[in-house]
């Protein structure tokens, strides 16, 4: 399955220990734009989800094509949730990765799939690779501020 990823569930999911579920979830790897890898690795160096993003081989950094369409996003997106839906869309992702609300509106009239941190790990309680999703939540709202 092709899954594309915004900054937000990569941070979130480091946070709390959990990025090894995207792996599990996504076997074929999770594509990232350059915006995405720039916000998470190089702007975000030290910060939550900087070392395990860049430690891991499972996701690839793809670039986009339709830099026009991101601009007009950029209008309301910020640029990584701009070029996380641009390139959803551009490859026929199955899913594209995101929290924030304008981001999943924007995704969803592009008709992609939407699934974000709290779906993940929904998925990853009921398939039983995470033994308490409570725990889980309580630290992405204690830990992440989610």
């Amino acid at each position: 399955m092709k899954a594309v990823s915004n900054t937000s569930v990569l941070i979130s999911l480091s946070t709390i220990g959990q990025l090894s579920l995207l792996p599990d979830r996504f076997p074929d790897g999770v594509l990232v734009p350059p915006a995405v890898w720039k916000e998470v690795v190089e702007h975000g160096e030290g910060r939550p989800g900087a070392h395990e993003v860049a430690g891991v081989n499972w996701i690839t950094v793809c670039n986009v094509k339709s830099r026009e369409i991101v601009q007009l996003l950029e209008m309301e997106l910020d640029e990584g949730e701009a070029e996380a839906v641009v390139l959803a869309h551009e490859i026929g992702a199955e899913v594209v990765l995101l929290d924030e609300r304008d981001a999943r509106r924007a995704a969803k009239k592009l008709g992609l799939r939407v699934l974000g941190t709290l779906g993940i790990l929904i998925w990853a309680k009921r398939v039983g690779k995470l033994p308490s999703l409570r725990e889980a939540l309580d630290a992405l709202q204690n830990q992440a501020r989610f």
